[in-house]
């Protein structure tokens, strides 16, 4: 899947908004956000009224890059949820949130979703028990989510334990800093998650 590879920052320029994409330094006053709160490149300054499918248009690229997701899984994501029971939108963020580079972020073993991805393809992370390298592994209720046993001395592993135990776990999991596990209690609701984003855009894109 192609990776964007050029500076993170300037996405959260262009979407004019935090997506914390950089871990603590969104966080800090190195934040390009608080520094240069407009678009990139030499017209970012300039102000111009998005039409109606420019609105939709970038509400999915927030939530594409938000998670980290190319286009191609991004529309299978799409038709995955159209065919569920529910409203459209909400149940394509439930399934971007339960990603399980999104739940490793979540519990706080990484300090961005991109590390967090990280963590998950060289191997750190098991699910009931079972080594997990996919990052768009889909958790269910139940799952229980953990740092392996032989990868708990993992520096950037502690690091983040210990760097992250003031952020709050969303309520549908739990996590046992002590045994660096945590549990999948119930998937997300839109309650849940703080992606300000009108998933009804998207769902208006993709159904034209």
């Amino acid at each position: 899947m192609a990776r964007y590879k050029d500076e993170q920052c300037r996405i959260c320029r262009r979407e004019g908004q935090k997506l914390f994409l950089k871990g603590d330094r969104c966080y800090s006053d190195k934040c390009s956000v608080t520094r240069r709160n407009y678009a990139p490149g030499q017209h970012g300054q300039k102000r111009t009224k998005l039409s109606e499918y420019g609105n939709q248009l970038r509400e999915k690229q927030k939530t594409k890059s938000f998670y980290g997701v190319g286009e191609k899984q991004f529309r299978g994501y799409f038709e995955l949820a159209s065919k569920k029971k529910g409203i459209t939108g909400t149940v394509l963020l439930q399934i971007l949130e339960s990603r399980l580079d999104n739940v490793v972020y979540r519990l706080g073993f990484g300090s961005s979703r991109p590390q967090a991805r990280q963590l998950v393809t060289h191997g750190n992370i098991e699910v009931n028990g079972r080594k997990v390298d996919i990052a768009s592994y889909l958790v269910k209720a139940g799952d229980v989510v953990a740092i392996r046993e032989i990868r708990k001395d993992n520096p950037v592993v502690k690091e983040n334990m210990e760097g992250n135990g003031g952020r709050p776990v969303p309520e549908w999991l739990e996590v046992d800093r002590e045994k660096m596990s945590g549990k999948v209690v119930r998937l997300a609701n839109r309650e849940d998650i703080d992606l300000p984003v009108e998933e009804h855009l998207i769902v208006e894109l993709y159904s034209k």
